[in-house]
């Protein structure tokens, strides 16, 4: 090793081992500085340790307890006495600059437990209390029990504990006898009102209902029966929202449950409110039977308002057609005669209820009628919206002066049908003679005519009501061409404030339905070609391949065979309807799709074509089994039925796909243009049965005698009730009072 890296290995340890030495020495001084950092802050209770230790006083103690002076016996005066008196000095100084006692926090309770919403709870001992014990115990079986009509539990815990049979056993404050009525247990309840006394059957839960309104509510008329024989005043108890049962009864639409309650209520309980109430909520559940009831034995009801400010009248305007929940299918089977797909069935009752109402109206005075319906008619015009053309004839009949009547955007009720493509209304017009050439020249604020409103799209509910786009296109030109023939000529190219004639607007608004009956009308041509076509193939083949083979001279050996005459006939009708088929979809492929194809010509040829695929598909089916039949005539006998059983399915699923829209076609094709024509029955002024007079004779009666004198109780006014009003009440308040009160009548029973 060289000299030199020796020397610096030395110089490298002696360096390391000086920094290690200072570090050492740092740590001394640290630790020697926080020593006497400590003694200096703990100075005074050193002192007062050292001078109430009987152990004797160090240098060191004394250092620390006495302040080192130069001439301590000088200053003192030198003597005993005084270094006496200074050492007491020092003791006193030391106890005044001794720190206060140390203080321990106090231990505070806990807060009460706080419950799930965030609020302390009021119990403050986790033990569960007598009442829950007793709550899960009894309450709980008892509601299970109910639930599932279980009398022996009930029974039992009824004679461990009797006061649990009336007790409130769930949240809303229901008892055994709630519960009970809602699950629709008829022997339980009659157990249980056997059991418990008059007062208890009258027990409200938490909105006040008792067990009869949960009774009505159910419908079952056993339930109510058992608790009304044992107490007489239950059906006179009103529920949640001041409501009576039998006015639950009717919200629910519970026909039995309603002349059973009719029966048994003080009808001197019942107040005017209360009645109209009853009158306008059986409308609204179809009801008509009971409220014709009602209306007989209080006539005046006819001129009352109810919660929504309507009278029967109005509620009887807004209800629809049966129709309008009738299945496609239903519709269809209804008879290929009916004109009009919208067929509308008033329920039994509607009729004689608007005839009875409207008499009662008609005996008051011109404006007393304006006052009563409202000006404008909004019931004739709900009515037109709806298509109750039984309604309006009814009252037309009796007041012909409502045909002039217009509503806010100055549509009669012939435009209102037109907007809504009702045709029994619209055939209206044909009998009110040269009055129609006046009504056809009204127009809206954006000039508007009658024709105009024909070329605008109809309600997509209305559409709906035929299948498919094209046949819905064709519906849309047949009411364009019903409506051009009432207008004058001058109205039929008039403009609107828009500048658009009403053939141009037809056109704008049926763009978009044009486009789509072109390609319903092309793909369903396609594949229904296609078919066709197969057919055409397999049934052209089949004829040069006969059953049987051919003799030396080209003859069938199978020709004297009655089945072979069914296979070639078949066969050749197979092939003719199968070609003319794929003509008539080839025909509907290749058309020009204007406005008019879509009247009678791409309708036309679409059923044409579909009659000619089904026939071809019923005879390949016919030729198929004769052949299968003079395969095996000398084999298997029996083998040819189940083939020509199971030869009909094609031909039957084809029949249930396709009929449906077949019918269709032609109805709108060749019966639906018929309200294009006028009737020649009579159906607005034909002669009223209801009084005996025709309709105009009815007309000299309408100011004959006011209804005050008729029915002279001083409350009766007419139109509002002397009643306060409320909002019309739902069933989800007969539970819940709090739940949400709709004004729309349609959301009623909701």
């Amino acid at each position: 090793m060289a000299p030199s890296s020796s020397l610096s290995l030395l110089a490298d340890g002696a360096d390391g081992f000086a920094k290690s030495l200072n570090y050492v020495l740092s740590l001394l001084a640290d630790m020697a500085l926080v020593g006497l950092l400590f003694l200096a802050r703990n100075m005074p209770v050193i002192a007062s340790f050292c001078a109430l230790s009987p152990t004797p006083t160090t240098p060191l103690t004394s250092a620390l307890l006495l302040p080192k002076t130069p001439n301590f016996a000088t200053t003192h005066g030198g003597n005993a006495e005084s270094s006496q008196d200074t050492t007491t000095q020092i003791r006193e100084r030391i106890h005044r600059t001794r720190p206060p006692p140390l203080v321990l926090p106090t231990l505070q309770p806990l807060p009460p437990p706080m419950t799930p919403i965030g609020t302390p709870s009021s119990r403050t001992d986790p033990r569960p209390d007598k009442t829950s014990e007793e709550f899960l115990k009894y309450g709980v079986r008892l509601y299970q029990a109910a639930l599932k009509a279980d009398w022996s539990t009930i029974n039992m815990i009824h004679f461990e504990n009797p006061s649990w049979i009336c007790k409130q056993i769930t949240k809303g404050g229901e008892t055994l006898l709630h519960i009970a009525a809602a699950a629709k247990h008829v022997e339980l309840v009659k157990k249980l009102v056997g059991i418990m006394s008059i007062e208890s059957l009258a027990l409200a839960n938490s909105v006040q209902n008792t067990a009869l309104c949960f009774a009505a509510v159910s419908g079952v008329v056993e339930i109510a029966q058992a608790m009304v024989e044992k107490n007489k005043e239950l059906p006179n108890i009103r529920g949640s929202q001041g409501m009576t049962p039998l006015y639950m009864a009717v919200l629910l639409g519970h026909r039995q449950m309603v002349w059973y309650l009719l029966n048994v209520t003080d009808d001197s309980q019942i107040t005017d409110q209360d009645r109209i109430g009853l009158l306008t909520s059986s409308i609204d559940s179809d009801l008509y039977d009971v409220a014709l009831h009602i209306l007989n034995e209080h006539k005046y009801l006819a001129y009352l308002r109810d919660e929504n400010e309507e009278t029967a009248l109005h509620v009887l305007a807004q209800k629809k057609p049966v129709s309008y929940q009738m299945s496609m299918w239903k519709r269809l089977t209804m008879g290929w005669s009916s004109t009009d797909q919208d067929i509308s069935i008033e329920p039994p009752g509607f009729l004689q209820l608007t005839q009875n109402l409207w008499d009662e109206v008609i005996k008051l005075k011109s404006e007393d009628i304006s006052k009563l319906i409202g000006d404008p008619w909004r019931l004739l015009f709900v009515a037109a919206k709806w298509g109750k053309v039984e309604f309006l004839t009814t009252l037309i009949r009796s007041y012909p002066d409502l045909i002039w009547k217009v509503d806010e955007n100055r549509h009669s009720i012939f435009h209102i049908a037109i907007i809504h493509r009702h045709e029994e209304i619209f055939k209206l017009i044909y009998e009110i003679g040269a009055i129609k050439d006046l009504i056809a020249t009204y127009k809206d604020d954006n000039g508007n005519n009658m024709l105009h409103l024909a070329c605008k799209l109809a309600p997509t509910h209305r559409l709906n009501c035929v299948s498919g786009a094209a046949l819905q296109m064709q519906r849309e030109i047949q009411w364009f061409k019903a409506v051009k023939k009432v207008v004058s000529t001058e109205y039929a190219e008039a403009e609107n404030k828009d500048l658009k004639t009403p053939h141009s607007l037809f056109s704008e608004e049926h763009e978009e339905l044009r486009a789509k009956g072109e390609e319903w009308m092309k793909k369903t041509a396609e594949s229904c070609a296609l078919v066709a076509t197969l057919i055409a193939t397999v049934v052209f083949s089949a004829a040069f391949q006969l059953p049987g083979g051919v003799d030396s001279e080209g003859s069938p050996n199978l020709m004297t065979r009655a089945s072979f005459v069914v296979f070639a006939l078949s066969n050749a009708v197979s092939l003719f309807t199968s070609t003319a088929s794929v003509l008539m979809f080839l025909s509907i492929l290749t058309s020009r799709y204007a406005e008019s194809d879509f009247l009678i010509s791409l309708p036309l040829k679409l059923m044409m074509g579909l009659t000619l695929l089904f026939l071809s598909i019923a005879t390949m089916m016919v030729a198929f089994t004769a052949t299968f039949y003079m395969t095996l005539d000398r084999g298997v006998k029996w083998a040819p039925l189940p083939v020509a059983l199971f030869a009909s399915i094609p031909v039957a699923l084809f029949a249930l796909q396709q009929y449906p829209l077949l019918v269709d076609i032609f109805r709108s094709t060749y019966k639906s243009h018929q309200f294009l024509i006028e009737s020649s029955k009579s159906v607005l002024f034909e002669v009223s049965t209801s009084n005996n007079l025709s309709s105009y004779e009815c007309i000299g009666t309408m100011t004959s005698q006011h209804p005050s004198s008729i029915y002279p109780s001083p409350h009766i006014t007419i139109g509002k009730s002397h009643q306060s009003s409320s909002h019309r009440r739902t069933p989800s308040q007969i539970v819940d009072p709090s739940a949400t009160v709709y004004s729309d009548r349609k959301d009623m029973l909701t």
